[in-house]
């Protein structure tokens, strides 16, 4: 009887702690920060990965608490040591800006392998472009187009530009200018203003895409109007051999465009 008293209490504190995470959970996504900030501490005091996780995010973002570093990277590594991906990229993070500790490449790619290797999308994308600019290691371009597909397979739009770029430039993986530009809409649908500008510079060059005045000064108009400079100055370019009633059908294009959240603008 003894034994199954104690089986119950277990059992109760379980639930307790469960409770305490969707709580919190709940209260996050109604934007109650310190309310949640609360709830998530109860359950990370009892081990629970995940809440340890959020307090890492919310103590890294500030959000529902005062935005503390250090405490940030001690939650983060309570949950990466439980072998929570999410903990074990944003500790990668950390370690590769220097947030809260001193910057460290060694130890970013070491949490962003253990969390690629769960599947982590931003993980594989991290670590690829670490592996791209030769960060810890070698450079190796082709692990890089590796977990770039990887991420990219998930739909993870900077990974999708990445490897979007690589096939444009032949970087160990042939050149093919029609997979760049597939990759690089890809991208484009979900906002990415660098693959904006690329796709917006096939299509001026006809390079992977039929040549179109009027798509390429749409696309890089998009991209201008999220702040990158180079698809300002490509846009005036395109412009100079464009027609005033060209320019005003781009424009409208690229109106209806972002009302559709970037998609099926082309």
């Amino acid at each position: 009887m003894r034994n199954l008293f104690a089986a119950l209490i277990v059992i109760m504190s379980a639930t307790a702690w469960a409770s305490d995470y969707e709580n919190g959970e709940n209260a996050y996504n109604k934007g109650n920060y310190a309310t949640a900030a609360q709830f998530f501490k109860s359950a990370a005091e009892q081990g629970v990965a995940n809440a340890q996780h959020m307090l890492g995010y919310m103590y890294s973002t500030g959000q529902g608490v005062t935005q503390d570093y250090g405490k940030a990277i001690r939650f983060y590594t309570q949950a990466a040591e439980q072998g929570n991906g999410f903990a074990q990229n944003n500790l990668g993070h950390m370690y590769f800006a220097g947030q809260g500790v001193t910057q460290d490449y060694e130890k970013a790619k070491r949490f962003y392998t253990q969390a690629a290797k769960q599947g982590l999308a931003g993980a594989q994308y991290n670590l690829g472009a670490m592996y791209a600019r030769g960060l810890a290691g070698p450079q190796d371009y082709a692990e890089a187009a590796r977990l770039y597909r990887l991420a990219a397979e998930q739909g993870w739009a900077a990974a999708e530009f990445s490897l979007g770029s690589m096939y444009e430039q032949g970087l160990s993986v042939p050149k093919d200018y029609v997979e760049a530009v597939r990759l690089y809409r890809l991208a484009a649908e979900k906002g990415d203003r660098a693959a904006q500008n690329n796709l917006g510079t096939a299509y001026g060059k006809g390079q992977g895409a039929p040549k179109d005045q009027v798509l390429a000064y749409m696309w890089l108009n998009l991209a201008a109007a999220q702040g990158l400079e180079q698809a300002i100055d490509s846009r005036e370019v395109v412009a100079e051999d464009m027609t005033p009633q060209q320019i005003a059908e781009a424009q409208r294009l690229a109106r209806e465009c972002l009302a559709r959240n970037y998609k099926n603008c082309d």
